[in-house]
């Protein structure tokens, strides 16, 4: 089937097996914020143990959970959702997995922006259906026109993947290139996945616009997917959620129910109090995450022959990198972002996701959800690295 395996997860693993070995690796690879999941939605797991709450639960969530996001969104969106419209899933990347599961058929054609989250594609060929790629460039901000994606329309296409604000890049469409996508899917009957996991980690004053909101009937063709993970620093509790028309929701459900069951008790009550609690420490790491973008990049500016395209959200910067290409660093002919990651991570110590992963070779991606100071120390040796 030629699925190939997770580049993040990979080149993290790599760091951890050098740090374990004493080596002093600063690690840019994991999609994870680096703080503490919150006290109180902690507290809310400890309670659900003591009260016994280990057991199964409907395959698709609580009732109560299901209605929380249910009626968040609605509040949010405008949109009259109920619990029937909400599938509670093994975190965001189970919730994608179930869509393109429920809604591909063989040889269906679904839409994706490059650069991409590494999963989008290789989903979708578990689905049996095809991955349809639109690149786009830094001088793009990484984000497609409705000209460039209505030129990959063919009868064949299924869906349009949105994901905004994005992984890897951390940049968000406009509500200008949000609406083209919406008039791109009305005109030519397609679903809309809205990948809006990153949704409350926005920078620069940014607002978020949800493209279910754009147009009479977005709503019904969008199945939005989120999860904790991002938000509320919860990425080990595998928790997410689709949102969107009953009937798909259903459908979702069926297959949920012959593959994992429910998502895990207690991580349900977990993220019922991260839904309906305080949310002081979302703008906490939100704040940090702001930061912490200002010094990436005040940093990646000194460095002679990079650009990027400045993050407007999330914790992903993803600099062309290739204007490094061609030179010979460590002894070993720089030809692409491969090359270039295993240069830095075995000669500079700082491990960096290669673009190729992402649909990008000429970049690689680097998370700024770690501290200041591995920031610095790591952009010290980047620059070192390539001076």
């Amino acid at each position: 089937m030629g699925i190939e395996p997770s580049a993040t997860l990979a080149i993290t693993a790599k760091a951890k097996a050098m740090q374990a070995e004493g080596i002093d690796v600063i690690g840019f690879g994991a999609g994870e914020p680096d703080f503490d999941t919150p006290e109180h939605i902690k507290e809310a797991a400890k309670k659900a143990l003591d009260a016994g709450m280990t057991k199964y639960t409907p395959s698709s969530g609580t009732p109560q959970l299901r209605a929380a996001i249910a009626a968040d969104l609605a509040g949010r969106y405008g949109h009259p959702y109920t619990g029937n419209n909400v599938i509670v899933s093994c975190g965001g990347k189970h919730a994608l997995y179930n869509i393109f599961q429920a809604i591909c058929n063989p040889g269906d054609e679904v839409i994706i922006a490059a650069p991409y989250w590494v999963s989008y594609t290789e989903m979708v060929k578990l689905a049996d259906a095809v991955p349809v790629i639109v690149p786009t460039t830094t001088e793009d901000n990484f984000i497609p026109s409705g000209e460039a994606i209505r030129e990959h329309i063919t009868p064949r296409t299924k869906i349009i993947v949105v994901c905004s604000p994005s992984n890897p890049t951390g940049t968000m469409y406009s509500q200008a290139q949000l609406e083209a996508v919406a008039d791109l899917a009305i005109a030519h009957d397609l679903w809309v996945i809205s990948d809006e996991i990153y949704d409350r980690l926005l920078f620069d004053d940014n607002t978020f616009v949800s493209i279910s909101t754009l147009r009479e009937g977005m709503a019904e063709r969008t199945l939005i997917c989120n999860a904790v993970s991002k938000t509320y620093s919860m990425t080990g509790w595998r928790l997410g959620w689709t949102v969107g028309p009953a009937d798909v929701i259903e459908t979702m459900g069926n297959v949920q129910s012959h593959s994992t069951s429910n998502p895990t008790s207690i991580a349900q009550a977990a993220a019922l109090a991260a839904i309906t609690g305080p949310q002081d420490a979302v703008e906490t790491m939100r704040k940090a995450f702001e930061e912490r973008r200002n010094v990436i990049c005040e940093r990646l500016d000194a460095i002679a022959n990079v650009k990027y395209a400045r993050p407007q959200a999330a914790f992903y910067v993803f600099p062309d990198l290739s204007g490094h290409y061609g030179r010979t660093l460590g002894g070993k002919k720089i030809e692409d972002s491969l090359d270039l990651a295993a240069y830095l991570l075995e000669s500079a110590n700082v491990a960096v996701v290669p673009g190729i992963a992402f649909g990008d070779d000429l970049c690689a991606r680097l998370s700024f959800a770690t501290s200041m100071e591995n920031i610095e120390k790591g952009l010290d040796r980047i620059a070192k690295g390539l001076a």
